[in-house]
């Protein structure tokens, strides 16, 4: 946060109101991914509940999706094309262990030749799972409006526009995110990252 402040008034302007940041980091691996997953296009709100189904259903395991049956991944809250996406990643056998060891770039490139990961699940990967300080998911809506009210814009930027807003937060713009989520909360009442 400091270097956020440093090279940003904006920054300095809010970094108080936000209070301390929370890590928020999850063990990497199968279920990380999966939590990414279920998160994509849906409230924070929705997708934890379908998590705790699966939870109760036993589906957080590669080997928990494998087996389970159609019924069961639908019965936890899985669209079809989340719960086939799942089984395809049961099966792809990635290295996740070799995973942690690769740069950004590399490691973006490995998760996103995954069935139904794009950038954004896998820069989201890379902040949660992998700890990645530089990690940032310029597609998230939730951090595009929290920029957008931030920075008193008329109109919320889209990734393209937001990654140029965020280059001068390298090499820390994962804390940039934690702090676009925290004034997202605080701008909107509701959390915008589970």
């Amino acid at each position: 946060m400091a270097h956020l402040v440093a090279v940003c008034p904006v920054w300095a302007r809010v970094a108080p109101d936000l209070g301390a940041l929370p890590l928020r980091r999850r063990p990497d691996g199968f279920e990380a991914i999966a939590h990414a997953i279920v998160g994509q296009q849906i409230s924070v709100a929705a997708a934890d509940a379908i998590w705790a189904r699966m939870g109760a259903a036993g589906l957080l395991t590669a080997d928990g999706i494998a087996t389970a049956d159609e019924d069961a991944l639908r019965a936890a809250g899985l669209s079809r094309p989340k719960a086939r996406y799942l089984r395809g990643i049961a099966a792809a056998g990635l290295d996740w262990d070799g995973l942690r060891a690769l740069p950004d770039d590399q490691a973006i490139a490995a998760l996103v030749a995954l069935p139904g990961i794009g950038v954004w699940t896998a820069e989201i990967y890379l902040k949660f799972a992998l700890g990645r300080a530089d990690a940032f998911a310029a597609g998230d809506l939730a951090l595009q409006e929290a920029a957008r009210a931030m920075y008193g814009l008329d109109a919320r930027p889209g990734p393209a526009a937001l990654r140029a807003m965020a280059e001068p937060w390298r090499p820390w713009r994962a804390v940039a995110a934690r702090g676009l989520w925290a004034y997202y909360r605080l701008a909107k009442g509701r959390e915008g990252v589970s």
